[in-house]
């Protein structure tokens, strides 16, 4: 077998055994590896509503058939679960060196059933695997719990995955950590890690990956890092908050503004010209390095800190109005300590300043805590309190958004910064950059950025439209069109291991990883056949919600996107975002189910429940999905 290892290693931890099946040979064919085999393995072994709290519920890792070899870029792992914060399926994924080190200790998925009694660590030491006691792991930071499982094992090049506090204490939005600073974060994997009681999973492998063509695979890979010469963002993701601040596209103030005054200290660039950077560094097979290693020298946020990128200089930053950047650099660093989803984390904190600022926290309710906007201290404080659930506030902002809204009522919904489904959003304005809005109603998990995109190149948009002229605003049927693709798309590179960073500078469009995969594993598909197996993973997810209870309904925009409008006082007009701006400045309900219209069309769903047709699955080689969705009744036929 070449690229895959061929085993998946089960664990139940309630009778505290482990067990392994072979990868199927009809699992590879249908759903490549990763994010697909895992959506598989979910469908197969989650019974229809279990609860994401419960011991039936399954925690997946997955890798996929390119990672452990020289491909660059390919060491990613998907963790899937469903989710304690939307209530339904949940794909998140990771860098670092734990999926590689997975490969060639011989195991291409994980299945974790089951609660322990007590504190426990998954030990894989190559084909040798147990359950041995954490309860000395427990209450540790993730940082800590590397350094104590490496001395215990009398190994630093251990790999380490684990939660710290917030995945102990079931923080909704919970995230499982590996190499310390690499983040499974979203929809609150790490709450479920912490519910069966698995502090952390450790892994040595001294295996290697057998590929069917390395001769071809060599000269691929040399063309691939030809490319990367070129590569884009030499300071990580955080160089777009200077670009999207400098055209107001920058989420500020709880989605109120688009533009943050100082937001240049938010940014990697600033990081490197004040002295903070002393060093980048990459996961297992990149050559690009994206991880800024940042040190404050002294005051009272002196340490050091890995990060943060666009996500977390959003959510913590401009968002909760702070561009103290010591204080975004301490935020960032108690988050990937702690084991927390820094978009989460600062949407939930934006929601309270807010409230706060309009009365509707009190200064009793937030424990003491002056919550207004831009208080760098105070969102320091909060991290903290969050991932311990410590006091009012800190249990409060613990269940995320949508639960804190619920709780305190008095219309806070209405800037509780997530959708139906639950999930906090990520840091893109669809009122200022609206042809996202398609991508961020329809993701299967919530409101983020990591299943669509709605921007290619110019090239690369003429081949999927068809159309001569591609400059923005496009058609309804064109950006849907370009919203399945890239769905498709990432739903491969998911189930192949690559990292959705590639896109910008390895270029990896469906040849190049048909490509891969042929020299890899010996199995020759084209480039339809293979965005053919995307659509197939993609649609078991959507089957997997419908199943869950989903409908239309949860494929929404959060409250103030499709009301308010951006506050544009003081911009002059030159400066606005167009023809990027919605119209009318907010998301139209009716533009949107237009859109979505197209769009399900496209995938072959039903117009009034969005629920996948019977014909869809049955030529996706899902008629078993189909038939379980038909007992339920929800299947329909057109």
């Amino acid at each position: 077998m070449y690229g895959w290892c061929g085993k998946i290693l089960y664990v139940d931890l309630s009778r505290s055994k482990v067990s392994e099946k072979p990868l199927s040979d009809e699992l590879r064919a249908r759903f490549i590896g990763g994010r697909g085999i895992n959506a598989k393995l979910l469908w197969d072994i989650a019974k229809p509503g279990v609860e994401p709290f419960s011991p039936e519920n399954p925690l997946i890792f997955g890798t996929g058939p390119l990672t452990g070899t020289i491909v660059p870029m390919t060491g990613r792992a998907t963790v899937t679960t469903k989710s304690p914060a939307t209530g339904l399926y949940v794909k998140s994924s990771m860098g670092g060196h734990f999926a590689g080190e997975l490969k060639f200790a011989g195991y291409d998925h994980i299945v974790i059933l089951g609660r322990a009694k007590n504190p426990t660590m998954l030990w894989i030491d190559d084909g040798d695997v147990e359950l041995v006691d954490a309860s000395h792991l427990w209450g540790k930071d993730v940082r800590e719990t590397d350094m104590i499982v490496k001395k215990d094992l009398g190994d630093r090049d251990v790999k380490v995955a684990s939660i710290g506090p917030a995945g102990e204490r079931m923080v909704k939005f919970a995230s499982i950590m590996n190499s310390v600073y690499n983040a499974c974060a979203r929809a609150g994997v790490g709450a479920v890690m912490g519910f069966k009681r698995l502090k952390a999973i450790a892994v040595r492998g001294t295996g290697s990956i057998k590929v069917k063509d390395p001769e071809r695979l060599w000269g691929l890979v040399f063309e691939i890092v030809e490319r990367l010469k070129n590569r884009p963002f030499t300071y990580g993701t955080s160089e777009l908050i200077d670009d999207l601040n400098e055209k107001y596209m920058l989420p500020s103030y709880n989605f109120r503004k688009g533009h943050i005054e100082g937001g240049h200290n938010l940014s990697g660039r600033y990081f490197a010209e004040a002295g903070y950077l002393r060093r980048k560094h990459g996961c297992f097979s990149c050559i690009i390095g994206c991880h800024l290693y940042n040190v404050v020298e002294k005051g009272p946020y002196a340490g050091y800190a890995v990060g943060p990128e666009y996500e977390a200089a959003f959510s913590l930053g401009s968002n909760t109005g702070v561009t103290d950047t010591e204080a975004l650099l301490k935020a960032n660093e108690l988050c990937n300590i702690y084991g927390l989803d820094v978009i989460s984390t600062g949407v939930v904190i934006a929601w309270a300043m807010e409230s706060y600022e309009r009365g509707i926290l009190t200064k009793e309710e937030t424990d003491g805590l002056d919550l207004r906007f831009g208080n760098g201290e105070a969102l320091v404080k909060l991290v903290h309190m969050i991932a311990f659930r410590e006091g009012n506030i800190g249990n409060l902002l613990a269940e995320g958004v949508k639960r804190a809204a619920e709780k305190v009522g008095k219309e806070s919904y209405k800037w509780a910064m997530c959708n139906s489904k639950g999930l906090e959003h990520s840091g893109i304005d669809t009122r200022t950059w609206s042809t996202r809005a398609l991508t961020y109603s329809v993701n299967p998990r919530g409101p983020d950025h990591l299943f669509h995109q709605i921007w290619p190149s110019p090239e690369l948009a003429r081949e999927i439209t068809g159309l001569d002229d591609v400059s923005p605003p496009l058609p309804l049927w064109a950006e849907a069109r370009i919203v399945k693709w890239y769905g498709d798309h990432f739903a491969v590179t998911d189930a192949l291991g690559i990292c959705k960073f590639s896109d910008d500078v390895m270029y990896t469009n469906a040849k190049v990883m048909s490509d891969l995969y042929s020299a890899v594993t010996g199995v020759d598909l084209t480039p339809s056949e293979l965005l053919l197996i995307g659509t197939r993973i993609y649609n078991l997810e959507r089957c997997y919600n419908v199943r869950e209870g989903f409908d239309r309904r949860l494929d929404d925009l959060p409250w103030r996107l499709m009301h308010e409008p951006v506050d544009w006082k003081g911009i002059p007009s030159n400066k606005l975002p167009y023809p990027l701006l919605a119209e009318g400045g907010v998301n139209s309900p009716e533009r949107l189910r237009e859109a979505q219209d197209e769009y399900y069309r496209l995938q072959g769903w039903d117009l009034k429940t969005g629920w996948p047709l019977k014909d869809t699955l049955v030529k996706l080689d899902l008629e078993d999905v189909a038939e379980e969705l038909a007992k339920l009744g929800k299947l329909p036929t057109g």
